[in-house]
């Protein structure tokens, strides 16, 4: 059965650049760090990067890990600043909810939401 979201991995390019470009996004240093996959721990979850997925064409990507946060348009705004490309802006989903995607310098999707009504256990 499954038992809640734990992973989302992305594609990098660049391990090196990929890392320090997340440390920046999340605010948190690697837990794991090897040139074959990095690892942080963002709110009790794991984001990964690994320098072999394959990398997908975010035009075609089927799923999309929403990540949490607080001020959804000063998020968006910070990581367009700091490299992300802009994917369709900021939608109102109904209920005070939020979403925004951007494209890393790597190519993948990253999403984030605001949802009020949301709070993890």
């Amino acid at each position: 059965m499954l038992r809640g979201l734990r992973t989302a991995i992305y594609g990098v390019s660049d391990i090196g650049k990929g890392k320090d470009w997340y440390t920046e996004v999340t605010g948190v240093s690697p837990y794991f760090d090897q040139p074959f996959y990095v690892g942080f721990n963002v709110g009790g979850f794991e984001l990964g990067l690994d320098p072999n997925a394959n990398i997908v064409d975010s035009k075609n990507a089927g799923v999309v890990a929403y990540w949490a946060v607080e001020n959804i348009e000063e998020e968006h705004q910070r990581l367009l600043s700091i490299g992300a490309k802009e994917n369709g802006g900021i939608q109102e989903v109904g209920g005070d909810i939020k979403v925004a995607t951007v494209i890393d310098p790597f190519g993948n999707l990253l999403g984030i939401i605001f949802n009020p009504h949301f709070k993890a256990e």
